[in-house]
């Protein structure tokens, strides 16, 4: 009984070992793909922006990830479809982003009540 109890465990040991390796396989497959495409990404913008848009797109990402990312993906989107012709320089992508605050600038109105 002893051997058969040995055997079970040695298979459900197994087993999880298997599984964890799935996991580690599947986790690696994904950074793969992710490193992939932001090296895919990082090509389009290369060849759509010039070096002082890039930059400032850069400094953008570290103050705003998700604006500068939000930037990036509708640029390469245009890109793909053909839209863009030439480089975008710096001075265009300041006008994006100036656009972009205003239209997502909220006004707040403070009113205080006195009690009355």
């Amino acid at each position: 009984m002893s051997d058969e109890y040995n055997d079970e465990e040695l298979a459900e040991i197994e087993q999880r070992k298997l599984l964890e390796l799935q996991r580690r396989m599947e986790m690696e497959e994904r950074r793969r793909r992710a490193t992939e495409a932001e090296a895919q990404k990082q090509e389009i913008l290369r060849k759509i922006l010039t070096p002082q848009a890039r930059d400032r797109l850069n400094n953008v990402k570290l103050v705003r990830p998700d604006l500068a990312e939000a930037i990036e993906n509708q640029l390469i989107v245009l890109a793909q479809s053909g839209r863009i012709t030439e480089p975008i320089t710096e001075e265009q992508i300041k006008e994006l982003l100036a656009e972009i605050t205003t239209r997502s600038r909220k006004e707040f109105n403070i009113k205080i009540r006195e009690k009355e």
